[in-house]
């Protein structure tokens, strides 16, 4: 699917961005605001070409928003020339690019390509990983503890010795890390954590 969401609260913006992509074949939904795109309930789907500056809640604000809750599908951010830096800061955090206005229209339609081929990729790995999230949330607190030692390498004794039990104990926590989680070893659980 081509989806594009574009969340921009200046219309003639969102209209010539519909206009340019909707004219390369891609499906565009456009939102007036971050509030607008989070009352449609944060579609996942797609690339999301977001403004950096926006009244109300910001882009930059609405991408940390996203963040929380994975999988977050490509976002291009859309900057002028002084918001550069905030660009530059949400691509340390995982946006996919930024586009500095007025920005060339070629290069932004490669750069939305790019995005959905990346989303196509991506989309089943982070929805997966949301999902093992879900489930360690699951975990009691020694559980856990156990877990986090566990795909640290730590064999039981060290896990015993630095948790203050039994190895025993530990054994048992580590049966049910794993019974909980879907796993039937710690190597494929470190693995899908990675």
């Amino acid at each position: 699917m081509k989806q594009v969401h574009v969340v921009d609260d200046d219309e003639a913006v969102r209209d010539a961005l519909t206009y340019l992509l909707v004219g390369e074949g891609f499906t565009v939904t456009s939102y007036e605001s971050a509030e607008a795109f989070i009352e449609a309930g944060k579609p996942n789907d797609g690339v999301i070409v977001l403004d950096v500056r926006m009244t109300g809640m910001s882009g930059i604000e609405l991408f940390h928003e996203l963040l929380k809750t994975p999988p977050v599908p490509p976002v291009v951010f859309l900057t002028g020339h002084g918001d550069v830096p905030l660009a530059v800061e949400a691509m340390k955090s995982g946006a996919f690019d930024f586009h500095e206005k007025p920005f060339d229209e070629t290069c932004f339609l490669a750069t939305v390509r790019r995005g959905l081929e990346t989303w196509e990729r991506e989309k089943p790995r982070q929805q997966s990983r949301a999902k093992l999230d879900e489930r360690i949330g699951t975990l009691s607190e020694r559980e856990r503890q156990v877990m986090e030692q566990m795909v640290a390498g730590q064999a039981n004794k060290q896990i015993a010795h630095a948790l203050g039990i039994t190895v025993r104990t530990v054994e048992v926590h580590r049966a049910n890390v794993l019974r909980k989680l879907g796993y039937r070893s710690a190597i494929n659980l470190l693995r899908d954590l990675q």
